[in-house]
C-alpha cells in the first residue's frame, strides 16, 4: 500500500516536469538566433568560423540522442536525464564566461548534448504514467522540441536587446538547474530496463558517421557543394556508416537494433520524421528574416528583433495546445491518421504563406497554421515508434527518431541557407534575402511535406500494434478487447492468486532458443497481447511487483489464430516449481 501510494504521488508531476525539461533543452537550438548576425563581431572571428557556434550544438544533439536513449534503457532513464541536464548546465556556464571562439564551441556542444532528454522523457512517460494520460503526455513531450524553439525566440531577443548577450547562457543554466531539481522531486526512476551492455564501439562508430554526414550538410553552402571537402566527407560518412551497420548486425546487444529499425512501422516513421524536421525549420529561418528586413526593400516588414520573435512565437504556442487535441484524434483514428492530417495542415500553411507575406499579422497566421500541423505530426511520432518496439527499447528507438528530426532540421538549414544566399541581392557588400528566396524556401518545405505524406501512407495499419494500444484511454476498453482477440498471437490476462487482475505486469515472449521475441505491459484490467514471429513452442514469462515470477509453456501454429492464455501469478512468498 505504501509503495503504491508513493508511486502515485511520484507520478503526479511527471508530465509537466518532463515537458519542461524538453522545452529547456530545445531552447538551446534557438538561443543564439537573435544575435547570430552579430556573432563574428562578438567573438572576434570570421562569419564562416562563427557558424560553428550553431553547428556544434546541432552535431552534439544529433550524436547524443541515440546514445543517451540506449544508456537510459540500460542504466535508468531518470539517471540519464539528470546527466543530460547537468552537462547542459556545465556547457551554459562555460559559454557564459568566455568570448573565445574555441571555448564557446565546446560549451555549445555540451549544451547540444542535452537533446537526449527528449527520448528519455518519452520513455519515462511510457514506463510510469497511467494509460489514460499517456497519449497526450507523449504528444506534449514530443512537441516540446518545437515549443522550446518557438518560445525561445522572443525571450532571447528581449534579453539580447536589453542586456549583455552572455545573460542568455546564465539564463539557460538557471533553467537547467530548475529542471534538475524538479526531476529529482517529481520524476521516479523507471523499473523497465533492457538487458545487455553498452555498445561503446557502436556509439563511437555512429558518432563518427553522423559527424561526417552532418558536417558537410551544415557547412556545404560555405565550402561549396561540389568541393573536394564536401564530397569527401559525404563519401567517408557513407563508408563509416556502412561498416558500422555491418558491425551492429553482428552484435548481440547493439546500440541500435537495425532489424527493428527496418520494420516498416519504424522505418517509414523515421523517414517521415526527417520531412517534418525540414518543414519545421524552414519557417523558423524565413519568417524572422522577412519580419526584420527594412521596408525600403519593398517587401521587408521593418520589425524589431523582439517584435519578430513575438510574431513567430505562436509557432511554439500552437504546438503546445495541439497535444491534447492529438490525444483525442489519435484515440479515435490512430496516430497514422493524425500524422497524415498534421502534414496536410503544414502543406496548407506553407501554401497560404506564398501569398501572405505582406504584413506582420499575416506571418502570425502562417505560424499558427504551420505550428498546428507540426504539433500534430510531432505528437504522432512517438506513438508510432512505441507501437513497433519492445518496452525496454523505447529510449533507444525514440532517440533514433529524434535523431531523424535533427537530420531534417540540418538538411533544412543547409538547403534553405543555400537558396537564400544564391537568390540574395548584394547592396553595399551586404547580402539581402529576396522574396524569391523566401517563396522558394516555402516551396521546398511544401515538397518535403508532400514526400512525408507519401511515406506516411506506407505505414502499416495500427491494428496489429495491440501491445501498445493496451495503454489506450479507459473509454476504449471495448474496442481494445475486440482488437486483442483479433491479434495473431497470444492474449489473455495476468491474474493474482485471488483472481484479481494485475496491472503493469510485464509479459515476455521467449522463443525455443531462449531469445526474447516480444514483450508487453498489462493494462488496468490485467490484459496483455503479444504477436508471434512464427509457429513453434514458446514460453510466456510474467513478472510483477509483489509476486513471484511465472513461466508457462505455450505453442502457436503461426497462422492468424489468437491463442488465449491467462497467467496466474504465484503470491510473493510462493516458490515457482
Amino acid at each position: 500500500m505504501t509503495q503504491s501510494t508513493t508511486h502515485q504521488r511520484g507520478t503526479r508531476g511527471v508530465v509537466p516536469v518532463l515537458a519542461f525539461a524538453g522545452i529547456v533543452v530545445a531552447v538551446m537550438q534557438t538561443l543564439l538566433v537573435p544575435v547570430i548576425k552579430d556573432l563574428p563581431t562578438l567573438l572576434s572571428t570570421t562569419p564562416s568560423n562563427a557558424t560553428w557556434v550553431m553547428t556544434a550544438t546541432l552535431l552534439a544533439g544529433a550524436v547524443s540522442t541515440p546514445i543517451m536513449g540506449r544508456l537510459g534503457d540500460l542504466y535508468g532513464k531518470r539517471r540519464m536525464l539528470l546527466t543530460s541536464l547537468a552537462v547542459m548546465v556545465v556547457g551554459s556556464l562555460i559559454c557564459g564566461f568566455t568570448d573565445d571562439l574555441v571555448v564557446m564551441i565546446v560549451g555549445r556542444a555540451l549544451q547540444g548534448f542535452a537533446m537526449g532528454a527528449i527520448p528519455l522523457g518519452i520513455g519515462l512517460m511510457r514506463d510510469e504514467l497511467p494509460r489514460e494520460k499517456l497519449g497526450s503526455a507523449m504528444a506534449l513531450m514530443s512537441s516540446s522540441i518545437g515549443v522550446g524553439g518557438g518560445l525561445a525566440l522572443p525571450l532571447a531577443a528581449l534579453t539580447a536587446q536589453h542586456a549583455d548577450w552572455h545573460a542568455l547562457f546564465f539564463g539557460a543554466a538557471g533553467l537547467g538547474v530548475i529542471s534538475m531539481l524538479l526531476t529529482v522531486l517529481f520524476v521516479p526512476e523507471s523499473t523497465v530496463k533492457a538487458q545487455g551492455t553498452f555498445d561503446v564501439a557502436g556509439a563511437l562508430g555512429l558518432s563518427a558517421g553522423l559527424v561526417l554526414f552532418l558536417l558537410p550538410i551544415t557547412k556545404g553552402s560555405d565550402w561549396g557543394w561540389t568541393s573536394g571537402m564536401t564530397l569527401g566527407l559525404f563519401g567517408a560518412a557513407a563508408l563509416v556508416l556502412v561498416l558500422w551497420g555491418v558491425m551492429e548486425l553482428r552484435l548481440k546487444a547493439p546500440l541500435v537494433d537495425l532489424r527493428t529499425t527496418a520494420r516498416p512501422a519504424v522505418l517509414f516513421t523515421n523517414l517521415a520524421s526527417i520531412m517534418v524536421g525540414v518543414a519545421f525549420y524552414a519557417i523558423s529561418l524565413v519568417l524572422p528574416q522577412l519580419l526584420q528586413l527594412p521596408t525600403a526593400t519593398g517587401y521587408g516588414l521593418g520589425q524589431s528583433m523582439v517584435v519578430a520573435g513575438l510574431c513567430v512565437a505562436p509557432l511554439g504556442l500552437t504546438m503546445m495546445f495541439t497535444a491534447p487535441v492529438y490525444a483525442r484524434l489519435s484515440a479515435k483514428y490512430g496516430p497514422k491518421v493524425t500524422l497524415i492530417l498534421g502534414m496536410l495542415i503544414i502543406a496548407i500553411g506553407y501554401g497560404a504563406g506564398l501569398g501572405l507575406m505582406s504584413a506582420a499579422w499575416q506571418t502570425i497566421i502562417i505560424a499558427v497554421v504551420v505550428g498546428a500541423g507540426i504539433g500534430l505530426a510531432y505528437s504522432s511520432l512517438p506513438a508510432l515508434i512505441i507501437g513497433a518496439v519492445d518496452p525496454s527499447e523505447t529510449g533507444a528507438a525514440n532517440g533514433l527518431n529524434t535523431l531523424m528530426r535533427s537530420i531534417g532540421t540540418s538538411v533544412s538549414s543547409a538547403v534553405i541557407g543555400m537558396v537564400l544566399a544564391n537568390t540574395a541581392d548584394h547592396v553595399g557588400g551586404v547580402a539581402i534575402p529576396t522574396m524569391t528566396g523566401f517563396r522558394t524556401s516555402f516551396l521546398i518545405a511544401t515538397g518535403a511535406v508532400a514526400l512525408g505524406l507519401v511515406l506516411a501512407l506506407f505505414l502499416p495499419s495500427a491494428r496489429r500494434s495491440v501491445k501498445t494500444q493496451l495503454r489506450a484511454s479507459s473509454e476504449e476498453d471495448a474496442n481494445l478487447r475486440a482488437a486483442t482477440e483479433a491479434l495473431a498471437g497470444f492474449h489473455g490476462r495476468v491474474l493474482s492468486p485471488t483472481g484479481a487482475p494485475v496491472a503493469r505486469a510485464k509479459v515476455t515472449l521467449i522463443d525455443r532458443r531462449g531469445r526474447q521475441a516480444g514483450a508487453a505491459l498489462t493494462d488496468e484490467g490485467g490484459r496483455y497481447a503479444l504477436a508471434v514471429p512464427g509457429d513453434g513452442s514458446y514460453v510466456l514469462a510474467a513478472t510483477a511487483a509483489g509476486h513471484a515470477p511465472l513461466a508457462s509453456a505455450a505453442a502457436h501454429g503461426g497462422d492468424d489464430r489468437a491463442v488465449e492464455m491467462d497467467l496466474l501469478l504465484p503470491g510473493g512468498s510462493e516458490v515457482l516449481a
